[in-house]
């Protein structure tokens, strides 16, 4: 692997599907595995086999089907979750098991009612017992993010030594801060012997709007694998979400990471999976919501008609987008209404602007939006 190639890791179909009522047919989920490997992600967590016949299913046919990407299956971390994966996972052209304990002492004393050292002890078995199942083991730190960084240590030292090469760091609860989370990828990458022999990999939750800063952070302190879904859904408030972590590194080439993500598809496959889940995209969403490259304001609207990068960063082409829109609102200025006027192919003279302008904000500050056969009457009125 590339020292600064960012492998990008998606749970939609796992992680995403956990909101309630955006549950997918199988049907569904083979659609939009094909999107994710045409998207370019590296690896597809298809499901958590166990947990029904269904996502067994599922996990089965994706793994049948995808053949470039790694395709991925959760266990919790023991026998009858890992072999469920296991055999879902048999016909994989490239398969992963994922299999994880809890590590902070929320989860080991009120979830597991356990001790440190029972907890490594089941750490090192099921990571052992998946190495012996699949080539390739990735094992999670659930609640990482609230976890003591020296327990941390020690137990990831454990399982790369049982067999796993990849080291889900996740901030399950959404609790860090970037600064604290980046902190914590630099102590790992700095006190474990042989982290030399794993990835780490950032899974950060977003109940305090923080997932995709965190992520950010954490591949700058070492981590190498970001996981994340399309339109950041997930449990609660989401998970980072793909198209911003993809199009940040896109953009801020001084951090000098790559992903191998073809950003044109990411506007198609953010409407594919609002479609198909019922869980609509805010319009306001950075990179693929509908807002995204709409301009109301006459200040604005003057800097893009000069030049663009005025007021953005990104070509809407780069993710697969319309162009930039002008909307005509009452905060639309005069050139604004020109250039509109001019794409309509109506003559505006400069005597007739003010007029015009006028009888624009008029109808602007009733109807809150002016729409192309609102401006032809306005015009053709004055």
């Amino acid at each position: 692997m590339e020292a600064n190639k960012i492998q990008i890791f998606d749970t939609t179909l796992r992680d995403g599907e956990q909101v309630p009522g955006c549950s997918l047919s199988l049907y569904e989920k083979l659609e939009i595995a094909d999107s994710l490997e045409n998207l370019g992600v590296n690896v597809i967590e298809a499901g958590f086999p166990i947990s029904s016949p269904e996502d067994f299913k599922s996990v089965f046919e994706i793994s049948n089907r995808i053949q470039d990407t790694i395709v991925c299956a959760l266990t919790r971390a023991n026998t009858k979750d890992i072999d469920a994966a296991a055999d879902a996972l048999r016909n994989a052209y490239h398969g992963r098991i994922h299999t994880g304990i809890g590590t902070s002492d929320f989860h080991i004393k009120h979830k597991f009612n356990s001790t440190q050292e029972n907890i490594i002890e089941r750490a090192v078995t099921a990571v052992s017992y998946a190495r012996n199942k699949c080539a390739e083991v990735e094992f999670y730190a659930e609640d990482a993010g609230r976890s003591d960084n020296v327990f941390l240590a020690k137990i990831i030292e454990k399982v790369i030594d049982a067999g796993a090469t990849i080291i889900n760091i996740p901030d399950t609860t959404g609790y860090c801060l970037p600064s604290m989370y980046g902190e914590k990828i630099a102590y790992l990458m700095n006190n474990v012997s042989n982290i030399d022999k794993a990835i780490l990999s950032t899974h950060c939750h977003n109940d305090l709007g923080l997932a995709t800063a965190n992520s950010i952070e954490g591949v700058k302190y070492g981590a190498r694998q970001i996981e994340c879904t399309i339109n950041g859904i997930g449990e609660r408030a989401g998970n980072a979400s793909l198209e911003e972590v993809v199009m940040i590194i896109k953009q801020h080439e001084s951090l000098n990471f790559t992903t191998d993500i073809n950003s044109a598809h990411l506007t198609e496959l953010s409407q594919k999976v609002e479609n198909m889940m019922g869980m609509p995209v805010q319009p306001n969403k950075a990179i693929v919501g509908s807002n995204a490259f709409a301009h109301s304001s006459g200040i604005h609207q003057d800097g893009m008609l000069k030049n663009k990068s005025t007021y953005e960063i990104i070509d809407p082409s780069e993710v697969g987008a319309e162009s930039s829109q002008i909307i005509l609102t009452a905060r639309s200025g005069r050139a604004a209404l020109k250039h509109r006027a001019e794409v309509l192919g109506l003559a505006l003279p400069a005597i007739k602007v003010e007029k015009a302008y006028s009888a624009f904000l008029r109808f602007a500050d009733k109807q809150k939006m002016v729409n192309d056969t609102d401006l032809r009457t306005i015009l053709n009125h004055v």
